[in-house]
């Protein structure tokens, strides 16, 4: 609170704080400091003020400032020439930072709390000392804060109302702090004893911080103590008095700052600003909307507490917020820790990897080293011993060449002649060329691992979040759901599809009953009248994100539907929105209903609405794939009951069961209840039950279906309440 008590010029706490038309407060000397007066009958803004590009009168540019060097800089500017007719009323107006060209300003001053404050111009040769102290008419002040101007009228300073509000919180607080500087452990051997910093309420004790710790902590018999902070302590805004006196004990009630006699009494509404019943009887107030003091008083209480709620619920909020921030740097910091950790094993990993395949490679050069150099070796051996076994014979032939016995040549020459030929022979050609070369085959293609080192970085793709599901857009329509969904703000990691699942509708498992990149799907052909869950996950390249949370569907009661045109035999002719069917043909043609049902309980009527040459229709359910090109309950997709004018049959795999008496003409209704819950099929004909329950231990998924030709045309009721007599009773409740 001590920031809400300093005066932003001065950095001090309020002296005598006075209220400017901004709402703002400053303190009143600070406020004779930065008043600027303007020459007389000159309406002169300061520079800050002037409207960008515009100049300042020459008078003003060179008219030197006393104490200031050649003149103020810039600090006096005159208002543009349309201002000259502005009355009073008008020199009282704010002007906002951004209408004044107050960027464009450079001399000037900051406080100790680094409010930017208009330089102090000195009065004008000749002024009184009134006019220099006090700010006569003439003069403005610009808020330090929001650096609004604001022009004096004849009062000066004086004009503005005192915050005495403020001033008694001031001097509360002062009296506080010095209360709470004066409060001294009573249990430290220190000299001086520490400040205090609690009281406890059960032992009447004063402690230090230490000394609290040390003997007095929250545990064991002291953890029922309460500790509050020592008398004196200034505590929050509006909570307790903080040693002093109360808001308004003690203290002399305000008076009028215009008849110091009159205390204030009214409000005006108007000039929001309290007033006396002189100030109504002046006529300035007279024809202003004023108030009870105190009522409005009490109203603007009301309203600073409920705006204190909702500050003090942001606090809240920015409080969670910290904790929440605070406990990510320590994640930030666990998780910087493991990354490093993770870093450092994996590229470890992949030095280790290169080490083993390093010394793999250099077993294959060594072998290869070996190999080359066996292979030279064994050539130098053998060549030799060739060319020791040449030698030896050269050196044998020469010999014999030189004896002088022809019969003795002759006798080995053939001999001697035939070895030097194989000899000779021996060294042919390639016997003399090394066999393997000094170059070593082998070439390490290392490119490619270095074009991957280069390239090693953290990937980014990471698991997709919980996808949202849109409620407002989720519904169900007969048998029918739709579900939307969508992914949270500010997620960047990719989605590459979703998966959609669904459970049985009577709480069994989940099944997939979609996979794809979409965010809206419907499915058909549920059960009426049943409960699904459903839930939803995205994937991509890293995996499956966790569930969304699961909504919770209900399909109909009851079902509404109508004659299916893509699937009916091409002679039936429907009509009425597909409520209403006939046909082109003489002969019996088959119509299904759009609807497929395979739990529960469900019926529905069909008014005949014409009815000629006593025909034979019939009614019932069909599998999807029933014969369409003859009476209905003539193979084994259907069952039905046919009736005419006098008599109906019930009629499966072109068996005719149950005859009964009464028939069908125009106007007539005919009902039909499925119970898939009994497996059994019962016809009505004008609400009377028409014979006993058609067929039983029916089992599948069936379709309402019906059979007619030219003569007759009939209309589908849906959506209607299963007749009461079929209706199970309710269970009385506990």
């Amino acid at each position: 609170m001590e920031e809400e008590l300093k005066c932003p010029v001065c950095g001090s706490l309020f002296r005598e704080p006075i209220i400017l038309p901004c709402s703002h407060n400053v303190c009143l000397p600070c406020a004779r400091t930065i008043a600027v007066q303007t020459p007389e009958n000159e309406q002169h803004l300061p520079a800050l003020l002037q409207p960008r590009g515009s100049a300042p009168p020459a008078t003003a540019a060179a008219a030197p400032g006393p104490g200031l060097g050649p003149g103020p800089p810039a600090s006096l500017d005159s208002e543009c020439a349309a201002g000259g007719g502005v009355d009073h009323a008008d020199k009282l107006s704010l002007h906002s930072e951004t209408d004044s060209g107050y960027g464009s300003y450079t001399p000037s001053l900051k406080s100790p709390n680094g409010v930017r404050v208009l330089p102090l111009v000195p009065a004008p040769p000749g002024a009184t000392a009134s006019q220099r102290g006090a700010g006569p008419a003439g003069s403005s002040l610009t808020c330090p804060q929001c650096h609004r101007s604001a022009s004096l009228d004849q009062r000066g300073l004086r004009g503005f109302q005192r915050n005495r509000l403020l001033e008694a919180i001031v001097q509360r607080y002062q009296q506080g702090r010095a209360a709470a500087a004066a409060a001294k452990c009573q249990l430290c051997d220190r000299s001086p004893p520490e400040p205090a910093a609690v009281l406890c309420e059960q032992c009447d004790v004063l402690y230090c911080a230490a000394c609290q710790l040390r003997c007095h902590p929250a545990r064991g018999p002291f953890a029922k103590h309460r500790l509050v902070p020592p008398p004196g302590t200034p505590g929050p805004p509006g909570g307790g008095d903080g040693g002093g006196k109360g808001a308004g004990g003690g203290r002399k009630l305000p008076t009028c700052a215009e008849h110091d006699l009159e205390n204030y009494s009214m409000y005006c509404v108007s000039c929001r600003s309290p007033v006396c019943y002189q100030c109504l009887e002046d006529g300035r107030h007279g024809k202003h909307e004023v108030k009870a003091l105190g009522a409005v008083w009490k109203q603007h209480k009301a309203q600073l507490s409920q705006a204190l709620n909702g500050v003090s619920d942001k606090a809240k909020e920015a409080k969670e917020f910290l904790v929440q921030l605070k406990n990510l740097l320590q994640q930030i910091q666990e998780n910087g820790l493991d990354y490093e950790a993770c870093l450092v094993a994996q590229c470890d990993a992949l030095v280790d990897a290169l080490t083993r395949q390093k010394a793999k490679l250099l077993t294959k050069v060594t072998k290869e080293r070996e190999h080359k150099l066996k292979v030279v070796w064994d050539q130098i051996n053998h060549c030799t011993l060739k060319l020791r076994q040449s030698t030896g014979l050269m050196e044998y032939c020469l010999e014999v060449i030189k004896e002088n016995d022809p019969s003795g040549f002759l006798q080995i020459s053939d001999a001697l002649i035939k070895r030097v030929q194989v000899s000779q022979e021996q060294w042919v050609k390639g016997a003399l060329e090394p066999k393997v070369s000094a170059e070593f085959d082998l070439t390490l293609d290392s490119e490619p691992l270095l074009q991957a080192i280069h390239q090693l970085d953290f990937i980014q793709m990471k698991l997709p979040p919980v996808p949202l599901l849109q409620l407002e857009k989720c519904c169900t329509r007969n048998n029918s759901v739709t579900l939307a969904w969508r992914m949270p703000p500010l997620s960047h990691n990719p989605v590459e599809g979703y998966i959609l699942e669904l459970d049985d509708g009577d709480g069994g498992q989940f099944r997939e009953v979609y996979v794809g990149k979409e965010t809206l799907c419907t499915i058909d052909g549920l059960h009426f009248n049943s409960t699904y869950n459903a839930r939803v996950k995205a994937f991509n390249s890293s995996g499956v994100g966790p569930y969304s949370k699961t909504v919770i569907l209900q399909t109909s009661d009851v079902a509404w539907f109508t004659f299916d045109p893509s699937s009916a035999h091409r002679d039936i002719v429907l009509s009425n929105d597909n409520q209403t069917a006939t046909c082109s043909s003489y002969d019996d043609r088959v119509v299904l209903g759009t609807a497929a049902f395979s739990k529960g309980v469900h019926y529905w009527e069909l008014h005949v609405d014409r009815y000629d040459n006593h025909p034979d229709p019939a009614f019932g359910i069909a599998r999807i794939n029933v014969v369409k090109d003859m009476m209905l309950g003539k193979d084994d997709k259907a069952w039905a009951m046919y009736v005419d004018n006098n008599r109906s049959w019930f009629m499966h795999c072109n068996s005719h069961t149950n005859r009964t008496e009464g028939g069908v003409s125009k106007g007539a209704t005919v009902g039909v209840l499925l119970d898939l819950n009994k497996h059994s099929l019962t016809f009505y004909i004008n609400g009377q039950q028409q014979g006993p329950p058609a067929f039983e231990n029916i089992e599948g998924v069936f379709m309402p279906a019906l059979s007619l030709n030219r003569n007759v045309q009939v209309t589908l009721h849906t959506g209607l309440e299963v007749p009461q007599c079929v209706k199970q009773p309710k269970l009385p409740s506990n």
